[in-house]
């Protein structure tokens, strides 16, 4: 398995994040994970950084989850307890940055992806791009309370039901109309329109910019229920490593609802 790699670029105060590993459609490693954490902790201090672009390297995906070969190692719901807590603070530390964030799309926002992207502040995307949770059908696994009041912020309850508990895709023309994307455009222009809003950000009130989403954050996520105890439940199950063992031998899984 490749590592694959994130990437930081600043230039002309604007931040450009990629995620490479365009061979398994920029599924994240644990080395990946690390490095964005990482990226984050320095873009956080960095008063030079008037906004930040997330990106997948080459067209087919934005990012496609966490890559689930590394589930394999998995023994109890308490990795599970884990893996969440490491996410929900990768997660939190995008959503905390001080300015301005832009995903900019291409393909398959899928998993932990779409946390990414629903963590950003604005989003862009390709007419082909999709995105979901759809670990109904694949792994059998779940998502912490943070991660689904973010996604039922930005979508709605019944679109998050329809990803998770249907394993739906949603398009970009439905994630345009429900406001999740700020804009749909063709991947010749794309780069030119996130420039063009990167530019619109970076010329406004960077103080009352940082105010806003630190409000916003709060507001989002005051008084979340206790979730351990459903995560564990999830990645305990025979399902869960079911879903692992079907996905990594690329069959069906047979599901037991145990």
């Amino acid at each position: 398995m490749t590592e694959g790699k994130v990437h930081l670029r600043i230039e002309a105060g604007i931040a450009s994040v990629l995620f490479d590993r365009p061979q398994a459609r920029n599924a994240m490693t644990w080395a990946m994970y690390e490095q964005l954490r990482g990226i984050c902790e320095t873009l956080t201090t960095d008063r030079t950084v008037r906004v930040v672009t997330f990106r997948g390297a080459g067209s087919e995906a934005f990012v496609a989850g966490t890559d689930i070969e590394q589930f394999k190692a998995f023994k109890s719901g308490e990795d599970g307890v884990a893996y969440e807590l490491k996410i929900d603070h990768t997660i939190g530390l995008i959503e905390s940055l001080p300015m301005p964030t832009v995903a900019v799309i291409s393909g398959w926002t899928i998993g932990g992806g779409l946390a990414i992207a629903t963590a950003c502040d604005f989003r862009i995307a390709t007419p082909a791009s999709r995105f979901g949770v759809p670990i109904a059908r694949t792994l059998g696994n779940c998502l912490s309370m943070a991660n689904l009041a973010r996604l039922g912020a930005a979508f709605g309850t019944q679109r998050v039901k329809r990803m998770l508990l249907l394993a739906e895709l949603l398009d970009a023309p439905e994630a345009l109309a429900c406001g999740f994307l700020q804009q749909v455009c063709a991947p010749e222009v794309i780069d030119a329109e996130a420039a063009r809003l990167c530019e619109r950000l970076a010329a406004l009130a960077p103080v009352t910019q940082a105010v806003t989403k630190e409000s916003l954050r709060r507001l989002l996520l005051r008084a979340l229920p206790e979730g351990d105890d459903l995560i564990r439940q999830c990645y305990g199950s025979r399902d869960f490593h079911e879903g692992v063992d079907a996905f990594v031998a690329k069959r069906s899984p047979a599901w037991t609802g145990s």
